[in-house]
């Protein structure tokens, strides 16, 4: 007789309540077994090293670092794990950073369990999977954007959400130990960002920064 395959999976989530709820939808899938989970984006980086799974179950806004700069980096390490994002963002923004990072398919959080085992077992075919209501709102995201300036520049510089988080955060004139302190992450993460951004940007000062935060609608001051 032969065996079953059986899929490792490593959940992604900083919330305990989350990470319950699908294990123990995953537990009555005989192929799918977790064999980890991670709080955060730099966690699941670490544990996708360490455990080497077959599939990332990722969330999007996470502390430290969030699920799209996770996918990236495990993505450009490992191309042979499949990542899927479980999140409540619902705009055409993040579901396309979050493709452009590598991510196999895209689901919301109110999702149900058979189309949950459904996005597995597409991206270990090697398809993509978009959620049924993502797809939807990709097209609406791609019809108003023939009518409106869109918020990402011509030259497409594309930010993460932590990235914006923070970018909105400077331009309320608090400093960085108070974003590190409301976000919940330490003040070495929040200037790593900040550095980041502004070379992404191609701006020298605070001021500059603001300015284009304020044109592309990520700020309103």
């Amino acid at each position: 007789m032969t065996n079953k395959v059986m899929y490792n999976i490593l959940l992604v989530d900083d919330h305990d309540l989350i990470l319950d709820g699908l294990r123990t939808m995953l537990a009555k899938a005989n192929e799918f077994r977790v064999i980890g989970e991670a709080n955060s984006g730099k966690e699941a980086v670490e544990k996708t090293s360490e455990l080497r799974p077959d599939i990332v179950i990722m969330d999007i806004s996470m502390p430290e670092m969030s699920g799209i700069e996770a996918t990236e980096i495990i993505k450009r390490k490992y191309q042979e794990v499949k990542i899927i994002a479980l999140t409540q963002h619902e705009s055409t923004d993040y579901i396309m950073q979050m493709l452009k990072a590598g991510a196999d398919g895209y689901l919301l959080k109110n999702c149900k369990r058979t189309e949950l085992i459904e996005a597995i077992q597409t991206v270990l075919r090697n398809e993509k999977y978009l959620g049924k209501n993502v797809s939807s709102i990709l097209a609406e995201g791609l019809y108003q954007s023939q009518n409106t300036e869109p918020v990402i520049p011509e030259n497409k510089i594309i930010l993460t959400p932590r990235e914006i988080e923070i970018i909105k955060l400077i331009s309320t004139d608090i400093s960085n130990k108070e974003i590190a302190e409301k976000l919940n992450i330490s003040l070495r993460t929040v200037e790593t960002h900040r550095r980041n951004i502004m070379l992404k940007l191609n701006v020298k000062n605070v001021v500059a920064l603001v300015r284009y935060a304020v044109k592309h609608g990520i700020a309103d001051v």
